[in-house]
């Protein structure tokens, strides 16, 4: 489905920027990653380490998408607007990553104490590049 498509039915809305939630995501997503650092990842706290690092990811991607004056109301029209920018690949680690939660979230599935750790390092590495990319004027020095 398109960005577009998610706006025409009301998942997503149009208005103006909303700095000071950006700033707030900003600052909600380095204290997941603050408070994941010293996690350790076994058999049970796998799957809630892994939804946490989805979640600080996701709110990079919402701070982007405040930033440009759209709230977004749906996990999956974060996924088109990635490929709206033209970031075919963060759009499919995503919605990946996505999925991966809702299988925890809503299913109940178990997740790899090495599914975790490789989902942790695209994580990092995806918040870094999209935070750089977008956000940089938002992050501190």
């Amino acid at each position: 489905m398109e960005f577009e498509d998610f706006i025409e039915q009301g998942k997503v809305r149009k208005g103006g920027s909303d700095i000071s939630k950006v700033r707030s995501l900003l600052e909600t997503s380095n204290n997941h990653l603050l408070f994941l650092k010293n996690q350790k990842i076994d058999e049970i706290s796998a799957g809630s380490i892994l939804v946490t690092y989805y979640e600080a990811l996701r709110e990079i991607v919402e701070a982007i998408c405040l930033k440009e004056g759209f709230k977004v109301y749906s996990h999956e029209a974060f996924t088109s607007f990635l490929k709206d920018k033209n970031e075919d690949s963060a759009s499919v680690k995503f919605d990946n990553l996505r999925k991966l939660r809702n299988s925890i979230n809503y299913y109940g599935e178990k997740v790899s104490t090495s599914e975790v750790e490789s989902a942790k390092i695209e994580i990092v590495k995806l918040i870094h590049i999209l935070k750089n990319k977008y956000l940089m004027e938002f992050v501190k020095k």
